[in-house]
C-alpha cells in the first residue's frame, strides 16, 4: 500500500501544511458512526465517538487512535502542529485547555486530509507481531487484504520512545515489530497471525537470518485473550509439524513508530530481507 495520488489542493493542505478554509470541509458538520482515515496513506487516526462539535470550523476530535498521530512544534512557534503517525501528512493542530469536552483536548482538523469509512463496512483492530527486521514483515502485510495500514516501530522494552539506535545496542528490552490495523470484515486475526508465522522463523531464538539479539526476537503481542488464544492454537500446530516454535506469546505494550526512514522500507529500496515459507 503506497502513498495515493493526490490532487493539487490536497497536497498543499497534506504535503505543505496548508489549511483548508473554515466551514468548507466536507466532515465539518458530519457526524455518521464510522472511522476517519488518512487521506495520502490509509491510516486509521479517529473514531466517530471521539468527535464533537467545537464550531471553530474544522471537525474536532478529542482523541486519536493509539499511536495515529504525532506532534511537534509548528514552525510558527506558537501552536502544536499534528501529523499522520504513519506517512507525516498534515492533519491540522492540537489545543489543550479549551475545556470543550472532559478530555480537554481538540484535534482541529483538516477535512481534505481524511478519507471516511462507514461503521457498517469497518470492524476496526489492531495487532503487533515481531519476526526479526521488521522492513520484510510490514512489506509482507501490506500485501494482505483487510489490512489498513502497517507501521514499523519497537515494542516490548522499558524506554519511552525509543531510537533504532538504542533499539540496536540490545539494552533496551524492545523487538523491532509491526502495527497492523485491519478491517476484521474482510480478514481475520487468525490469517494475519499465519502471515506471521509463514514470514519469518519462529525457530530461531533472539535472532532472524543474519540479525542477532534480543530486538530480533521472534514475538506475538496480543491486544485480547482471543488473540492469545488464537496465537497459542498456531503454535500447537506448528509443534505438531515437528517444529520448536520459540515464538513469545504476551500482552501489548506501548507501541513506538520507528523513524521515518524505516517505513515503507521495502516497497522504497527494493531490498526484501524476509521470504515467506507456506506452514499452515
Amino acid at each position: 500500500m503506497g502513498y495515493r495520488q493526490l490532487t493539487r489542493e490536497e497536497e498543499h493542505v497534506i504535503v505543505h501544511a496548508g489549511t483548508e478554509r473554515p466551514h468548507t470541509g466536507k466532515y465539518n458538520e458530519h457526524f455518521d458512526k464510522g472511522l476517519y482515515t488518512c487521506k495520502r496513506c490509509g491510516a486509521p487516526l479517529y473514531r466517530s465517538e471521539d468527535k464533537f462539535k467545537a464550531h471553530c470550523g474544522w471537525p474536532a476530535f478529542d482523541d486519536e487512535l493509539p499511536g495515529a498521530v504525532q506532534r511537534r512544534p509548528d514552525p510558527d512557534g506558537r501552536r502544536i502542529e499534528i501529523v499522520c503517525a504513519h506517512c507525516d501528512g498534515h492533519l491540522g493542530h492540537v489545543f489543550l485547555g479549551e475545556r470543550h469536552t472532559e478530555k480537554n483536548t481538540r484535534h482541529c482538523v483538516n477535512s481534505i486530509s481524511m478519507d471516511f469509512i462507514p461503521a457498517e463496512k469497518i470492524d476496526l483492530q489492531r495487532a503487533i507481531f515481531a519476526g526479526g527486521c521488521f522492513w520484510g514483515v510490514e512489506h509482507y502485510f501490506k500485501q494482505e487484504e483487510g489490512v489498513l495500514a502497517v507501521t514499523s516501530g519497537y515494542t516490548g522494552g522499558d524506554l519511552k520512545n525509543p531510537t533504532y539506535r538504542q533499539v540496536g545496542t540490545g539494552r533496551t528490552g524492545h523487538a523491532e515489530a509491526v502495527e497492523v490495523w485491519f478491517n476484521a470484515k474482510k480478514t481475520s486475526y487468525e490469517d494475519l497471525a499465519k502471515v506471521f508465522f509463514e514470514v519469518h522463523d519462529p525457530t530461531q531464538l533472539n535472532r532472524q537470518g543474519p540479525d542477532r539479539g534480543t530486538q530480533y526476537r521472534s514475538a506475538v503481542f496480543y491486544t485480547d485473550d482471543e488473540q492469545k488464544r488464537i496465537a497459542q492454537s498456531l503454535v500447537q500446530q506448528l509443534e505438531q509439524k515437528g517444529l520448536d516454535v520459540v515464538t513469545q506469546i504476551v500482552p501489548a505494550e506501548q507501541f513506538y513508530p520507528a523513524e521515518d526512514y524505516h517505513q515503507d522500507y521495502v516497497e522504497r529500496t527494493g531490498r526484501p530481507c524476509h521470504a515467506r515459507q507456506k506452514r499452515f
